[in-house]
């Protein structure tokens, strides 16, 4: 049982958060860099596209990455979204405790995606 289980069991009952899931190519895109990369890159979106609120609602591409997509299925792509789902207030930026819970979520969710095949 994961920490994020009942945040994961809320997203699940959102039918726009629920549709995103991992496409082959991005799953391929896992398995080639390994999710210690995956993660790094996570931490670099996060902390240059969220971290500071200057253009909120446009950080997060809809695909191209499976952070990307990860972000769009835990509502972790805007800092609006951060508020509702994840009760992160917007107006400041992240805090390193912040960054690193957003990352875990997103983590989780990749390794969970990955596990469905």
């Amino acid at each position: 049982m994961s920490r994020y289980d009942d945040f994961f069991l809320r997203v699940k009952r959102s039918k726009f958060r629920s549709s995103f899931h991992l496409r082959q190519k991005e799953k391929q895109y896992v398995q080639e860099k390994g999710m210690e990369v995956i993660e790094k890159h996570a931490y670099d979106f996060i902390s240059s596209r969220l971290s500071v609120p200057d253009n909120d609602g446009a950080q997060t591409p809809m695909k191209g990455h499976p952070v990307f997509v990860a972000q769009h299925a835990t509502g972790s792509c805007c800092r609006g979204c951060l508020e509702k789902w994840h009760r992160i207030p917007r107006g400041y930026p992240l805090t390193p405790v912040q960054i690193r819970y957003i990352v875990s979520i997103l983590m989780t969710w990749i390794e969970r995606e990955m596990d469905i095949q």
